[in-house]
């Protein structure tokens, strides 16, 4: 059986944005390829110390639970670029 973005999706939607979301923070998928998951943490969560845990014990087990098929969950972290932009501003004293 062939996994959708959207089965992915529904089961974050029920399972792990509620918690993150009690933190300030949310989930994005950046894609499936090979059985392999990748997800973004963003808000709050985003560059949290505890990301990685987070991936570990919430999405990763949601995930694995109900798709025994992905074979791994990685965690993307990548600086946005409005925070790129606000650090080169301070940097050049703009702010």
């Amino acid at each position: 059986m062939d996994i959708t973005l959207n089965q992915i999706e529904s089961v974050l939607d029920a399972k792990v944005r509620p918690s993150l979301a009690a933190h300030g923070g949310n989930v994005i998928v950046q894609g499936l390829e090979d059985d392999v998951l990748k997800v973004r943490l963003t808000g709050k969560c985003s560059g949290c110390p505890a990301a990685h845990s987070t991936n570990e014990e919430l999405i990763s087990l949601e995930i694995c639970q109900a798709f025994p098929t992905i074979r791994d969950i990685i965690l993307v972290e990548e600086t946005s670029p409005e925070l790129i932009d606000m650090a080169h501003k301070i940097l050049n004293h703009q702010l």
